[in-house]
């Protein structure tokens, strides 16, 4: 590609890419079929639980995701729609996703 092509291209609106916002009621926890996976790349050879599937507000992800801290005595975070937990936690993070009325499953092997 010519560097006569490459040029640094600006935009004057404020927010080009507004965040994503759950649209229309909330859905009921029965109705949302959430995965309960792990991930060990790229975090230092430390394994994460990672939940997604869950369609709330955010202030509901902190909420449920505080629960699950709780509950696990370990630490997490909400980032964007998924909520990660520290450590392998899947099967306990299911059991009490089932209580709490979600169609939760684990996810990957």
């Amino acid at each position: 590609m010519a560097d006569s092509n490459r040029r640094t291209v600006f935009s004057t609106d404020p927010d080009p890419e507004p965040a994503p916002t759950p649209k229309g009621k909330a859905v009921p926890p029965k109705q949302q079929s959430v995965r309960v996976g792990i991930e060990r790349k790229g975090r230092g050879g430390k394994t994460v639980s990672l939940v997604t599937g869950v369609t709330a507000a955010p202030a509901e992800l902190e909420k449920l995701c505080k629960q699950l801290k709780n509950s696990l005595g370990t630490g997490g975070a909400v980032k964007g729609q998924v909520i990660e937990i520290q450590g392998d936690q899947r099967d306990k993070i299911v059991a009490i996703l089932q209580g709490l009325g979600y169609q939760a499953k684990k996810a990957g092997g």
